[in-house]
């Protein structure tokens, strides 16, 4: 599916629209009673977003968001929630194991893997931090997400991508938990998974852009 068509039949079924869609979902977004909810503060992958999924509506605020890794920090952002009404969040949570009405979930993304690339990359702009590390000249890639069992699954996955993605062990961070990329594999998982970007439009722009950009800096 293209940038331009309509949104899959089956949104359980493995498409790489899929996969990105409940990477963000997953990383930043919830599944309730008659509603799914994902958020982001880029208004083009919001509009890709709902796109995939048919949204019925998209709205769009001004928010105070805490930074990541230290809540005391906020800064000032707009943020779009895209809403698909309807049964589609009981199926997913119990089709992919995500978290249901506040209840835990397994996250069991494995019918997604067949494209990792863009379920990580959902992954990365949901609940991924990119930063320039200007004293080592190195760019950090973090996941910082409130569930622990999300972060081991987002391990999981670089575990079995094509390019080697050591990482740390999880610590707690003032927003729950995280785990950062070792800085050295950092340019090789940037350039993996954004590779094909173009052709499909699964990402936000500006996302890929800082990574990018970040990436440019230390090469």
């Amino acid at each position: 599916m293209s940038a331009e068509t309509d949104a899959p039949n089956d949104m359980l079924a493995a498409h790489p629209e899929t996969a990105y869609f409940w990477g963000r979902v997953a990383g930043d977004g919830d599944c309730e009673d008659g509603c799914v909810t994902v958020r982001t503060t880029d208004e083009a992958a919001a509009d890709r977003l709902a796109a995939i999924a048919g949204a019925e509506r998209t709205d769009r605020r001004t928010v105070e968001r805490n930074y990541a890794h230290d809540t005391s920090i906020t800064r000032r952002e707009d943020e779009y929630t895209v809403q698909i009404l309807g049964p589609l969040a009981e199926r997913a949570s119990g089709a992919l194991g995500l978290p249901f009405d506040g209840e835990s979930g397994g996250y069991r993304l494995d019918p997604l893997t067949e494209y990792d690339r863009e379920l990580l990359r959902g992954l990365v702009e949901a609940c991924g931090t990119v930063c320039f590390k200007s004293d080592d000249d190195a760019v950090g890639l973090s996941f910082v997400h409130e569930d622990g069992s999300l972060l081991s699954t987002v391990q999981s996955l670089l575990d079995g991508i094509p390019v080697t993605a050591p990482y740390g062990e999880p610590s707690e961070a003032s927003s729950g938990h995280w785990f950062g990329v070792d800085d050295a594999a950092v340019p090789a998982v940037g350039d993996w998974l954004y590779e094909g970007s173009e052709e499909t439009g699964l990402f936000a722009p500006s996302r890929r852009r800082k990574l990018r950009k970040s990436i440019e800096r230390v090469r």
